[in-house]
């Protein structure tokens, strides 16, 4: 509800502009689906250079699309791409979607800031895969229009999108996330606000006890994954995926839930020493595999 006491109308279809905040990876594929949809999008960064870089992400990824004959040509959808590096060049947007680290501090500030540059009916949703959305939607002047969208990495590829409800967020915005979602081509799995949500949390639980059994010598990382992927139709092994997410990232999210859900998240130690020394999966070329050509 507003300050007058009159319900926020939320638009029906994917707002026409939308921003996104961060423009790392994840970032870059949240914007390459929002233009797919049809959207613009306002990719922002902190400074020149690493707007340049996201851009350059994005068109990549673009690309990729034509080659894998998903688009025909990906000029006229990068002609509805921006980069900013002002949160003032987020105020016409309709949606705007924080993709910054899974860093609670960070998010606060990112959020806050950018309630503070868009209009008052501007939906705000976070990408977090852990962090409660109450703590996030809190910490805001209206809470109720704080939603959580959690994509999963690679976007372009990834069918699936979390959309988390916070206390205050009312049925009218978690209907129009849903209906958002789809125009993205994707599923929606609707959760409620909780420690690491419904993915992360299984995710998680998965990978941190995949490495538990290489950290004690049961068998190697590809035969875990093996077991996985050929045993339970996984696409991809859970360490194989630990990769591809950052192990940096998993290491993150699993100390935060072993804070809000106990012992049985304790990371590894063999995930804390190869986080340790750098080996971060495959963003720094060498995890639990090596990644030729990505460092």
């Amino acid at each position: 509800m507003t300050e007058s006491g009159t319900r926020t109308a939320f638009p029906a279809a994917l707002p026409q502009v939308c921003g996104v905040v961060g423009g790392g990876r994840m970032g870059a594929g949240i914007a390459h689906a929002l233009l797919l949809a049809g959207s613009e999008a306002v990719v922002l960064e902190r400074d020149t250079d690493a707007a340049a870089a996201a851009a350059g992400r994005v068109e990549r990824a673009m690309r990729a699309s034509a080659d894998r004959g998903k688009i025909d040509d990906p000029a006229p959808l990068l002609k509805r791409l921006r980069t900013a590096t002002r949160y003032e060049d987020l105020s016409g947007c309709g949606l705007v979607v924080e993709a910054v680290p899974e860093d609670l501090d960070l998010k606060l500030t990112t959020l806050r800031a950018v309630e503070d540059a868009v209009a008052a009916g501007t939906v705000i949703a976070s990408n977090t895969s852990s962090i409660s959305l109450d703590t996030l939607a809190q910490a805001l002047a209206h809470p109720e229009r704080v939603l959580g969208l959690h994509f999963f990495n690679p976007v372009p590829a990834s069918r699936l999108v979390e959309v988390v409800l916070a206390p205050a967020t009312g049925d009218a915005l978690r209907e129009r996330a849903v209906a958002w979602v789809e125009q993205l081509g994707k599923t929606a799995v609707v959760v409620h606000d909780a420690p690491g949500f419904a993915s992360s949390r299984l995710g998680v639980a998965l990978g941190l006890e995949a490495i538990r059994m290489v950290e004690s010598g049961v068998a190697s990382a590809e035969d875990v994954d093996a077991a996985m992927s050929l045993g339970y139709g996984h696409p991809t092994g859970p360490l194989k995926l630990t990769d591809i997410v950052g192990l940096d990232v998993r290491l993150g999210i699993a100390r935060y839930l072993e804070r809000e859900l106990g012992p049985r998240f304790a990371p590894p130690a063999l995930l804390v020493e190869k986080v340790e020394q750098g080996h971060l999966g495959r963003k720094s070329g060498r995890g639990f595999y090596e990644w030729p050509g990505k460092a």
